[in-house]
């Protein structure tokens, strides 16, 4: 499910989930601010994705962001290693409020150097975007994505339009088709089961698990049992028979 809620996010074919991270930073000492987050994880190339979730307005949202992305920078970097293995982080933001001013449910931030007097965008070198595997200088600094749901009642074709529309009204409609919304539909059936029909349903799944146990033992069995009898059968038959043809 957040394979594919991040894919669509980044606009992203595969995004492989490597491991889930520690979503509490920690404190170098009494007077060091957390960070905290919803959801920390690393993709199969190690960049790391902070995926934040903010109900109440919050005036200073925008510096949390630069916060929470900073700190995962210096955190996860050895004193000891070269810079080139600073982390790509991306910096993704669900809030529930109106956060600044805008039309836009969805909103995109780069880092990007302009020239102050031809105006020029600045890029990388051929060996930097062979070296670092990237193909603008953004590339290499945080990529922040805010989502403001609240209220969207839009639902389409559109990938993106799909998961922002579960994401504020909390419901999936049948012809759902955007990546991981079909594996969000089976978590949200299972939030919205009762108590007595989860422990029915906890049964069913721990009674299909041991049938299919027995099932697989018993094949596997069967296929050792016939290994077996082969090399068994074929010394005691071949002299009885030869014994009887000689009369």
């Amino acid at each position: 499910m957040l394979e594919g809620f991040v894919s669509v996010i980044l606009k992203k074919k595969r995004i492989k989930i490597h491991r889930l991270l520690e979503s509490e930073g920690n404190k170098e000492d009494a007077d060091a601010k957390t960070n905290r987050v919803d959801l920390l994880a690393e993709d199969e190339n190690g960049d790391l994705l902070l995926i934040e979730v903010q109900g109440e307005p919050e005036q200073t949202y925008f510096q949390r962001m630069l916060f929470g992305a900073s700190k995962l920078v210096t955190e996860y970097i050895e004193s000891s290693e070269n810079y080139e293995h600073v982390k790509r982080v991306y910096s993704i933001n669900i809030v529930y409020f109106d956060l600044g001013q805008g039309e836009d449910c969805v909103y995109e931030g780069r880092t990007e150097f302009h020239g102050l007097t031809k105006g020029d965008l600045m890029e990388l070198s051929p060996f930097q975007k062979q070296k670092f595997k990237a193909d603008t200088v953004s590339d290499l600094y945080p990529r922040y994505v805010i989502l403001k749901v609240n209220d969207f009642n839009r639902w389409s074709r559109d990938s993106l339009d799909q998961w922002l529309y579960f994401l504020a009204n909390t419901d999936i409609p049948d012809d759902a088709d955007a990546p991981g919304l079909k594996e969000a539909r089976e978590k949200l059936d299972l939030m919205r089961m009762s108590r007595d029909e989860r422990i029915i349903y906890d049964r069913y799944l721990m009674d299909r698990a041991i049938l299919r146990n027995t099932v697989d033992g018993a094949r596997d069995e069967g296929k050792f049992e016939g290994v077996e009898g082969r090399p068994g059968g074929r010394p005691e038959g071949r002299p009885e028979g030869r014994r009887e043809k000689g009369k």
